[in-house]
């Protein structure tokens, strides 16, 4: 059997390892309450980076089940072919006589592919697809396949509902684990009276039972073990699922609805007893359109106010099923149902822990830092003694000029705010169009010398192209010596290599001087 057998027992030893695992990151409800009660007073500890990884650690984890898998599979398939050459005599003496074990009673055979009283010898395809390990095996495998083949970014992206249904086949793999080594199929010898002395008896299988030292050998499989590591995260997210359904039957109030061009839906939403922080999101459901799907959203209102909004852009059917309905509702029609689960914990939280912050959202990911600025616009009103931010560096990137609307009103009263109170330079914000026409380039030459902005009307002119990261790093660590600096991003990976390098690379060597922390939100 080797080196196939140990290779399969390895494999299943580390699948075992990370199916623990592989549930933990999704328990949105735990790490949350972790979040925000057990590391609320730690600042920018370890373990808060960390957590705000939770999407790629779960990633990392599926590539490894993935992988030893494969490595299961293609081991115990060349077993099954030793298996069967090994009852068919192809092999040595005690080979054989082990694989043809008299067994009346059904229990201690060695070798799976045999004959039992009163049967023909099964073939080994037959015995792969229709024993408990091998059907198991196959399950597992085709859902492992599927849930993998559709969590690629190009599916989540643009058919997100064959995600959302592919990847609860988890439930199906789970199952076939558990069950997977019920049948028992790897054996080990047992124990007789008098002990079988393997080393003298392995020449004289002939004589096996017939001499006081070679008793007949007797084995028996092994206790199946993958259900004591998976059962408590097991546990855990079925009382997430509770937690879900619970939520989803708590009664839901939509305040206002608001269409925004490029097809953005803005919804203000009310429910009891909802509490949130800066940058969170919830899952939406709007049962009109499907039972089961939910879809992740950041907020992009304020702790402060008394209702929680957030922004939809149309990105697939399901959103686009959603604005549609909200554009087909007659004046003063009833809003369609909806329910919410949440709010979850994210990198943005920490925000406030920094007292200079870089905020770069790409497109819709304005969403979090729209909540971040309004509440701030809260705090200074307020004096809210706790604020210790005092510099923010905003950074918009966009294709489209109707996309700066979605926000340039909240951009326009913290601009007058802060002037209002002497802190002009509290923000420092940068809008960046990256794509345009030649009819706007046109528009934007005629109106250069106004006031301001052409495209939001802001004092800020808004910028051609994508920024120079290395001039905006360097002019922030001009400006702050002695700062740590918060980096926020919600946008692309490709987006996410450049800065995190950026922050690497502009961080001074001396702790006493500028250093950069990156945080990305993560769903």
């Amino acid at each position: 059997m080797e080196p196939f057998l140990p290779l399969a027992r390895a494999s299943a030893a580390c699948l075992n390892f990370n199916c623990m695992l592989i549930l933990l990151p999704v328990c949105r409800s735990m790490l949350s309450w972790i979040r925000g009660s057990m590391l609320a007073h730690c600042g920018r500890s370890r373990m808060r980076e960390q957590l705000d990884k939770n999407i790629p650690f779960h990633k990392m984890v599926a590539y490894t089940i993935g992988f030893m898998t494969l490595v299961h599979v293609v081991s115990h398939l060349f077993n099954a072919e030793f298996f069967n050459n090994s009852r068919r005599g192809d092999y040595d003496a005690l080979s054989t006589a082990l694989s043809t074990l008299d067994d009346t009673q059904n229990t201690t055979y060695l070798n799976p592919f045999r004959s039992t009283a009163g049967s023909a010898q099964q073939a080994p395809t037959v015995f792969v697809v229709t024993s408990l390990a091998g059907l198991t095996g196959v399950v597992g495998s085709l859902s492992l396949i599927l849930m993998m083949t559709s969590s690629t970014p190009f599916m989540r992206v643009n058919y997100y509902e064959v995600f959302w249904y592919t990847h609860h086949l988890f439930v199906a793999f789970f199952g076939a684990i558990v069950l997977h080594g019920v049948g028992r199929i790897v054996r080990g010898q047992l124990q007789t009276d008098p002990p079988h002395n393997h080393t003298i008896c392995k020449d004289l299988s002939e004589d096996w039972g017939q001499i006081p030292e070679c008793p007949v050998p007797q084995f028996r499989g092994g206790f199946p073990t993958t259900f004591q590591w998976v059962v408590f995260p097991m546990f855990l997210y079925l009382f997430e699922r509770l937690l879900r359904f619970i939520r989803y039957l708590q009664p839901v109030q939509c305040r206002k609805i608001v269409l925004h061009p490029s097809r953005v839906l803005e919804l203000h939403l009310v429910k009891d007893g909802f509490k949130t922080r800066v940058g969170q999101y919830i899952f939406l459901n709007c049962p009109a359109i499907s039972q089961l799907e939910w879809h992740p959203f950041t907020m992009t209102s304020a702790p402060e106010e008394d209702f929680f909004s957030i922004h939809i852009r149309s990105m697939g059917n399901w959103t686009e099923k959603l604005i549609s309905m909200c554009e087909e509702l007659p004046e003063g029609g009833l809003e369609p149902k909806m329910a919410v689960d949440g709010p979850f914990g994210t990198a943005s939280e920490d925000v406030f822990n920094y007292e200079v912050c870089m905020l770069v959202g790409a497109g819709i990911g304005i969403t979090p830092f729209a909540s971040i600025l309004r509440s701030i616009f809260h705090k200074y009103q307020v004096s809210d003694p706790k604020l210790r931010t005092r510099k923010i560096y905003f950074y918009w990137l966009c294709r489209e000029t109707n996309t700066f609307e979605w926000f340039a009103h909240l951009l326009h009263i913290l601009e007058k705010d802060m002037e209002a109170r002497g802190m002009g330079d509290f923000l420092t914000y940068k809008l960046h169009l990256t794509g345009w026409d030649q009819s706007h380039t046109d528009h934007v030459t005629v109106h250069f010398d106004e006031a301001t902005d052409v495209v939001t009307g802001l004092k800020q002119k808004t910028h051609y192209g994508r920024p120079n990261w290395d001039k905006e790093f360097e002019q922030v660590r001009k400006e702050n010596p002695t700062s740590v600096v918060g980096m926020f991003l919600c946008g692309p990976e490709a987006l996410t290599s450049v800065l995190v390098n950026n922050c690497a690379k502009y961080s001074d060597v001396d702790p006493q001087k500028t250093q950069f922390y990156f945080n990305k939100e993560n769903f």
